[in-house]
Order: structure tokens, then sequence, then C-alpha cells
């Protein structure tokens, strides 16, 4: 699918833009791949180890529209990963986190129908289903955004969907790395805001892998969610430090004790497969899709009323090995 095509990835200096980039050059043969990003040392780093004939380096920032424009000319699928994502970052920067989020998916969107794109997939996060936060509201009217833009291409192709996961295992700013170095600095005892606290966990190749096959199974307009196992933050604690004491700290602002990723107000919209669930769009004006069959032939079936898939009544939990097993596996994927 993505043989012989460009590829323009925001954000694409991030840890998913890098395992992206490594797996797409593993599997396919790319006319170019863009990352597009505004941190020139980021992208200076990262072009010395994916330095393909077909890597394009592009500073730039998503609050720019001209600048999207001319990047996206003659581009064939997007990823859109750029986002402001600390939580109490954007609750002291409000309008900082509006301005990219939101403005910035709106650029996106406009440069994307401008450029003719065939295909473009956003990423959210479970902080935008019932969101209590700035950055999970904003990362929703984000993907409201891409939702609806179906709805504004007229007779052009460009094609818009969501893709909706949890916490990434080992991802930057994420709690294992804190507690790594918590471990390796010398601490008695791990910080936990919550004894009851709960969590989707996902590793950085499963999430690439699961964007690489929406590209495949959208028709446009669905918010993807992966199947994925759930975990209670003081198992993780317990996993990788099992001698070491917990303290509860309390839960932080904007943070809930259970992550939802499909809600129960969007239960009548809810399609379960094998593997994932989708949401379907609220309004189809230009389209009329039946989204219980996706593009790849493969047959889902609606919810029970009342529905709602969240991380404290989720049915598969990660074990202790389990755990272990997918930290390895993450180390080894970043080498």
């Amino acid at each position: 699918m993505f043989n012989h095509k460009t590829i323009l990835i925001t954000g694409g200096t991030g840890s998913f833009g890098k395992q992206f980039v490594k797996t797409i050059l593993q599997l396919y043969k790319p006319h170019k791949i863009i990352i597009y990003s505004r941190d020139e040392l980021k992208q200076y780093e990262m072009a010395q180890k994916y330095n393909d004939g077909c890597m394009r380096y592009f500073i730039g920032d998503i609050r720019d529209l001209p600048r999207l424009q001319r990047a996206m000319k003659d581009v064939d699928y997007v990823v859109h990963a750029a986002a402001l994502k600390h939580v109490p970052i954007a609750e002291y920067n409000p309008m900082e986190c509006i301005k990219t989020n939101i403005m910035g998916a709106q650029n996106v969107i406009d440069a994307a129908i401008d450029n003719g794109v065939n295909k473009v997939i956003a990423l959210s996060t479970d902080k935008a289903a019932s969101p209590i936060n700035l950055y999970g509201a904003s990362k929703l009217a984000s993907d409201k955004l891409f939702v609806a833009a179906n709805n504004i291409t007229g007779t052009a192709a460009t094609r818009f969907s969501v893709v909706r996961y949890g916490n990434v295992l080992g991802s930057r700013g994420s709690v294992l790395p804190y507690f790594q170095k918590l471990i390796d600095d010398g601490e008695k005892s791990l910080p936990i805001t919550d004894e009851n606290m709960t969590r989707f966990w996902i590793t950085l190749q499963e999430g690439v892998d699961f964007v690489l096959k929406n590209f495949q199974r959208m028709h446009g307009g669905e918010t993807f969610v992966p199947k994925i196992p759930s975990m209670k933050m003081t198992d993780m604690a317990l996993a990788i430090a099992p001698t070491l004491e917990q303290h509860n700290i309390g839960i932080r602002p904007g943070e809930k004790l259970h992550e939802v990723m499909c809600p129960q107000n969007d239960a009548h919209l809810t399609i379960e497969f094998n593997d994932h669930y989708v949401i379907q769009p609220t309004i189809q004006f230009t389209q009329k899709v039946d989204f219980s069959k996706n593009a790849l032939g493969e047959i889902g079936k609606k919810v029970e009323c009342g529905f709602e898939y969240s991380s404290d009544k989720n049915t598969h939990w990660l074990t202790h090995d389990e755990l272990l097993t997918k930290i390895e596996l993450t180390k080894t994927e970043e080498k």
C-alpha cells in the first residue's frame, strides 16, 4: 500500500514517528517520507539514524497553514501525530493547547484537502473520551474535526479517520521511564496516585501496526479503538520493582481513576470487530457507508446498549510476566 507513495507525519520526531518510520522503511519502499515538526534539534538527531534517500525533514508548525500546504504537495498519506500532550502544562497554558490541538488540526485538514491527499489518520488518546481536562477536551474537538472533515471534501477523494488508544509503554513522559529513573536513583518507594487506578497499555510497535492496518481498513469517518490490556498501577509498580514499597500521593488535577476509550454514550455508534472497535460518525452527509464491513472485508457487529470500554471493566489484564516481556520488546524496538 505504501510502496512508491509519499507519506507525511506531523510531529514525526516523537516516539511514534520514529517507530512508524522504522517500520515503513522495513516493510515498504516509499517514494518519500516527510517528517514535519518544529524542533530542528530533534530533526537533526533523527536524521543521523534515519537518513535513507527517501527521507525529508521539513521544519514547520501545524499552526502555520501556508507551511503545511507547501509540505503536503504531492503527499498520498498523512499521519497526524503532532499535539501538546502534557495535562498540567495544557491546564496552565490553555490557549497554546487550543492553538495546536484544535486550530492546528483544522490546518492539517485544510492542507490535506487542498492538496488532494488520499487518506489522513489522526492520532487521538483515551483522554478524549468523556474528557475532564483541557488536553482531553482539545483532542476530542480535534477528533470531531477530523471525522466531520469527510463531509466537507465535496468531490475530493481525501478521507479522514481517527485512531484512539491508551498509554504507550516506554514513550517519552510516560510512567514507566519515570519509575525506572526513580529506581536507578536509589529511591526506596514508588509514588502511586491511587491504589485502585487502572490504565490501558499498548506498545509503540502495536500502536504503529494498528495505524498501518487502519489505513487499509478505513472508509473515512471512523474512530478506531484497539482491544488492548489493562493493568492496575500498583501491579505495574510491583512488577518492575517487587522489593520497593509504594506510597499514595493522590490523584493529580485533571486525572481520572480509570480511562475510557468507547464511552457509554457512544454505544449506539460502536461496532465490535475481532481485535478492535469502531465508533461510527454521528452524521454522514456526503457518503453513506456500512461501517460494519470495513474496506478489508472484515465484519463487525453492534455492541449492546450501555456498553462501555473502560480500563477497569476490561476482560484482558496484563500479568506481571506479560508486562516485563513487553518492556523488553520495547527496549529492543528502540535500538
